[in-house]
């Protein structure tokens, strides 16, 4: 990624809010189904439209918005061989997220936004349908090639050729295998090692197809965080850490032939708005995080449970040429932040790591998380933040 000499520069982790009517071709492009005339004369338009509106607001590294992931297991089952589904059988669920050791402390919090099928609480969310099937893997998992990402990656050139923007730096976002994993269950491998290696081997013509069209390629990773809390036992903290350490292994194995400065590493404690007060604290994976063959890192810093963990932050070597991208405004609640206080978020990163090593950014996508209206002001809020840091960092 770029860095600058003159100024905080801006970007966010994704998932933009979805334009009002555009949800169910949005599903359509998730399942494989949109032609390529509604791609041409409806997603293009769309997309496009989204550029420049983060143009505007003074985004440097911009999104296409992810709206082709909105069902992400669909999406990349599109791209993988070895995978089917199947119903659900007693006891189990469709994704890791479902069954969690939280929610065996919030039962009522989480039957609560099980029943309204909400994970975000937002007014206007629209209901997620009980999961009947889950995603497994039946027979060796292989590349189908990159046809469904040559086509995102070709309605993203067409969008910005559209919008008249000279862009001056835009990102693609892709799972990583250690996020797979958690709503892609193993029923063919005989080890876990060998079922995540063949999703990083199967993902890694995707990480390819994205780095040489010219894009940054985002590795988004939760799981790194959220296994944590998701595997039943408790795991020790060694074990949890191999576990972990296994995943970061094989997503450097597929970016083989990646350069580092093309690759961008963003991790979470998972978008759903629960408690949290059972998240693992950062120390105790932040140096997993920096093995990971990327020069950017994008993580939570704005979310309440995680922003004191900039003391972490500020204990580790950063190797050189490394950048940080701090969530400086949060998809955890409805109030907009001051750009002030992005300022000043801001402004405590670049006082360790540099004023040029440090881009503004979001905690995670704002798309579905928060209202789309206040997802739109909090991105105003973090372009306006980073020109106030801007103006301190360098006394303008």
């Amino acid at each position: 990624m770029k860095n600058s000499a003159t100024k905080i520069r801006v970007s966010h982790c994704g998932r933009l809010p979805t334009p009002a009517g555009f949800e169910e071709l949005s599903r359509k492009l998730a399942l494989g189904d949109a032609t390529d005339a509604e791609v041409n004369d409806k997603v293009v338009p769309i997309v496009a439209g989204v550029v420049k509106r983060q143009a505007a607001i003074g985004i440097d590294t911009l999104g296409d918005g992810e709206f082709w992931s909105t069902l992400a297991f669909k999406w990349y089952g599109q791209q993988m061989s070895g995978l089917s589904t199947r119903p659900l059988k007693a006891g189990e669920v469709a994704a890791m997220r479902e069954s969690t050791r939280e929610r065996d402390v919030f039962k009522t919090l989480y039957a609560d936004m099980d029943r309204v099928g909400t994970i975000a609480c937002i007014p206007g969310e629209r209901p997620i349908p009980a999961a009947k099937e889950r995603m497994i893997v039946s027979g060796p998992v292989k590349s189908k090639g990159i046809d469904a990402t040559k086509r995102q990656l070709d309605c993203f050139k067409a969008a910005i050729a559209q919008s008249g923007v000279a862009v001056d730096e835009a990102f693609v976002p892709a799972l990583a295998p250690g996020w797979l994993d958690h709503f892609i269950y193993n029923e063919y491998y005989k080890t876990d090692e060998e079922f995540v290696y063949a999703l990083a081997d199967a993902m890694s013509d995707k990480y390819r197809a994205i780095a040489d069209a010219g894009y940054i390629l985002q590795l988004d990773d939760p799981g790194i965080a959220t296994s944590w809390d998701m595997l039943k036992p408790e795991p020790s903290m060694a074990d949890y850490r191999k576990y972990i350490a296994v995943r970061i292994e094989a997503l450097n194995h597929a970016l083989k032939g990646i350069r580092p400065e093309q690759v961008r590493y963003h991790f979470c404690w998972g978008s759903w708005h629960g408690a949290h007060v059972n998240d693992i604290p950062l120390s105790h994976i932040v140096d997993l995080a920096l093995k990971v063959n990327a020069q950017t890192i994008s993580f939570e810093a704005a979310n309440v449970r995680h922003e004191h963990e900039i003391a972490v932050w500020k204990e580790q070597k950063l190797a050189p040429g490394r950048m940080l991208m701090p969530g400086v405004i949060a998809h955890a609640t409805n109030i907009v932040e001051h750009p002030e206080l992005v300022a000043r978020r801001l402004g405590e990163y670049a006082a360790f790591a540099g004023r040029e090593n440090v881009i503004a950014g979001a905690d995670c996508g704002m798309g579905g998380r928060v209202h789309p209206e206040i997802g739109w002001a909090k991105l105003e809020a973090l372009a306006e933040g980073a020109a106030l840091a801007s103006k301190t960092l360098w006394r303008r």
